[in-house]
Protein backbone atom coordinates (compact mmCIF):
# COMPACT_ATOMS: atom_id res chain seq x y z
CA UNK A 1 0.00 0.00 0.00
CA UNK A 2 1.20 3.56 -0.72
CA UNK A 3 -1.12 6.81 0.68
CA UNK A 4 0.25 10.47 0.17
CA UNK A 5 -0.60 12.12 2.93
CA UNK A 6 -1.07 15.68 2.56
CA UNK A 7 -2.07 17.90 5.95
CA UNK A 8 -4.69 20.49 5.01
CA UNK A 9 -6.71 22.94 6.69
CA UNK A 10 -9.84 22.01 3.94
CA UNK A 11 -10.61 19.35 1.51
CA UNK A 12 -13.45 17.78 -0.13
CA UNK A 13 -14.39 15.47 -2.71
CA UNK A 14 -17.35 15.79 -5.39
CA UNK A 15 -18.14 13.27 -8.03
CA UNK A 16 -20.51 14.43 -10.64
CA UNK A 17 -21.02 17.90 -8.79
CA UNK A 18 -22.06 15.94 -5.39
CA UNK A 19 -19.92 16.33 -2.51
CA UNK A 20 -19.13 12.82 -1.11
CA UNK A 21 -16.63 13.94 1.70
CA UNK A 22 -15.53 16.89 3.06
CA UNK A 23 -13.12 18.25 6.08
CA UNK A 24 -11.78 21.17 7.88
CA UNK A 25 -8.40 20.42 9.04
CA UNK A 26 -6.60 17.30 9.19
CA UNK A 27 -5.27 15.25 6.22
CA UNK A 28 -5.98 13.85 2.55
CA UNK A 29 -4.84 10.52 1.94
CA UNK A 30 -4.54 9.16 -1.42
CA UNK A 31 -4.36 5.77 -0.76
CA UNK A 32 -3.06 3.41 -3.69
CA UNK A 33 -3.18 -0.22 -2.73
CA UNK A 34 -1.13 -3.26 -4.84
CA UNK A 35 -2.01 -6.66 -5.79
CA UNK A 36 -0.35 -8.13 -3.40
CA UNK A 37 -1.09 -5.90 -0.44
CA UNK A 38 -2.60 -7.78 2.76
CA UNK A 39 -4.33 -6.69 5.76
CA UNK A 40 -1.40 -6.34 7.48
CA UNK A 41 -0.32 -3.49 5.40
CA UNK A 42 -3.50 -2.26 6.21
CA UNK A 43 -2.91 -2.14 9.83
CA UNK A 44 0.45 -0.59 9.55
CA UNK A 45 -0.42 2.21 7.25
CA UNK A 46 -3.83 2.96 9.33
CA UNK A 47 -1.29 2.96 12.82
CA UNK A 48 0.89 4.73 11.54
CA UNK A 49 -1.74 7.24 9.56
CA UNK A 50 -3.66 7.46 12.83
CA UNK A 51 -0.50 8.26 14.75
CA UNK A 52 2.10 10.52 12.31
CA UNK A 53 2.80 13.19 13.90
CA UNK A 54 2.84 16.31 11.93
CA UNK A 55 0.48 18.94 13.47
CA UNK A 56 2.11 22.07 15.32
CA UNK A 57 2.51 22.27 19.12
CA UNK A 58 2.58 24.98 21.22
CA UNK A 59 6.21 26.12 19.96
CA UNK A 60 5.65 25.34 16.51
CA UNK A 61 7.18 21.70 16.18
CA UNK A 62 5.37 19.05 14.39
CA UNK A 63 5.07 16.89 17.88
CA UNK A 64 1.23 16.28 17.41
CA UNK A 65 -1.14 13.90 15.35
CA UNK A 66 -4.78 13.96 14.87
CA UNK A 67 -6.02 12.58 17.83
CA UNK A 68 -4.61 15.18 19.40
CA UNK A 69 -5.49 18.41 16.66
CA UNK A 70 -9.06 16.14 16.82
CA UNK A 71 -8.26 16.76 12.93
CA UNK A 72 -10.47 14.70 10.40
CA UNK A 73 -9.11 12.52 7.33
CA UNK A 74 -10.46 12.59 3.82
CA UNK A 75 -9.32 8.77 2.01
CA UNK A 76 -9.11 8.62 -1.69
CA UNK A 77 -8.58 5.77 -3.45
CA UNK A 78 -6.00 6.31 -6.25
CA UNK A 79 -4.92 3.48 -8.25
CA UNK A 80 -2.43 6.14 -10.12
CA UNK A 81 -0.32 5.94 -7.25
CA UNK A 82 1.41 2.57 -8.64
CA UNK A 83 2.07 3.87 -12.09
CA UNK A 84 4.42 2.35 -13.96
CA UNK A 85 6.58 5.05 -15.98
CA UNK A 86 9.76 3.19 -17.36
CA UNK A 87 8.54 2.48 -20.32
CA UNK A 88 7.91 5.17 -22.72
CA UNK A 89 5.27 7.97 -21.75
CA UNK A 90 2.01 6.36 -20.71
CA UNK A 91 2.01 4.56 -17.52
CA UNK A 92 1.02 1.31 -17.19
CA UNK A 93 -1.24 0.38 -13.87
CA UNK A 94 -0.43 -3.28 -13.90
CA UNK A 95 1.37 -3.39 -9.98
CA UNK A 96 -2.19 -1.76 -9.17
CA UNK A 97 -4.74 -3.89 -7.24
CA UNK A 98 -8.06 -4.78 -9.14
CA UNK A 99 -11.51 -4.03 -7.61
CA UNK A 100 -11.72 -7.41 -6.48
CA UNK A 101 -8.88 -6.96 -4.09
CA UNK A 102 -8.76 -3.10 -3.57
CA UNK A 103 -12.37 -2.80 -2.68
CA UNK A 104 -12.26 -4.91 0.65
CA UNK A 105 -8.87 -3.49 1.58
CA UNK A 106 -10.06 0.13 1.01
CA UNK A 107 -12.95 0.00 2.94
CA UNK A 108 -11.12 -2.34 5.40
CA UNK A 109 -8.53 1.10 5.70
CA UNK A 110 -12.29 2.85 6.21
CA UNK A 111 -13.16 0.81 8.89
CA UNK A 112 -9.43 0.86 10.65
CA UNK A 113 -9.15 4.46 10.61
CA UNK A 114 -12.79 4.80 12.39
CA UNK A 115 -12.00 2.97 15.10
CA UNK A 116 -8.54 3.98 15.47
CA UNK A 117 -10.22 7.62 15.67
CA UNK A 118 -13.02 6.90 16.90
CA UNK A 119 -14.85 9.15 13.82
CA UNK A 120 -16.51 9.01 10.69
CA UNK A 121 -13.69 9.15 8.06
CA UNK A 122 -14.71 10.96 4.94
CA UNK A 123 -14.49 9.31 1.30
CA UNK A 124 -14.64 9.60 -2.35
CA UNK A 125 -16.22 6.87 -4.13
CA UNK A 126 -14.16 3.75 -5.30
CA UNK A 127 -13.31 3.82 -9.04
CA UNK A 128 -15.44 7.16 -9.81
CA UNK A 129 -14.31 10.32 -11.68
CA UNK A 130 -13.47 12.60 -8.56
CA UNK A 131 -12.84 16.40 -8.40
CA UNK A 132 -10.46 16.81 -4.90
CA UNK A 133 -9.85 20.41 -3.64
CA UNK A 134 -7.17 20.66 -0.94
CA UNK A 135 -5.67 23.75 0.70
CA UNK A 136 -2.40 22.11 2.07
CA UNK A 137 -1.09 23.68 5.08
CA UNK A 138 2.50 24.29 5.16
CA UNK A 139 2.98 22.42 2.74
CA UNK A 140 3.35 19.34 4.25
CA UNK A 141 3.24 16.56 2.32
CA UNK A 142 4.55 12.71 2.64
CA UNK A 143 4.53 9.22 0.92
CA UNK A 144 4.13 6.23 3.03
CA UNK A 145 4.72 2.74 1.33
CA UNK A 146 4.05 -0.66 3.06
CA UNK A 147 6.97 -2.04 1.17
CA UNK A 148 9.25 0.28 1.80
CA UNK A 149 9.21 1.19 5.82
CA UNK A 150 11.72 4.27 6.14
Amino acid sequence: MRAVIQRVSEASCRVDAELTGAIEGGLLVLLGIEDNDTTEDLDWLAQKIAGIRIFSDEQGLMNKSLSDTGGNILLISQFTLFASTKKGNRPGFTRAARPDKAIPLYEGMISKLTALLNKKIQTGIFGADMKISLLNDGPVTLIIDTKNKE
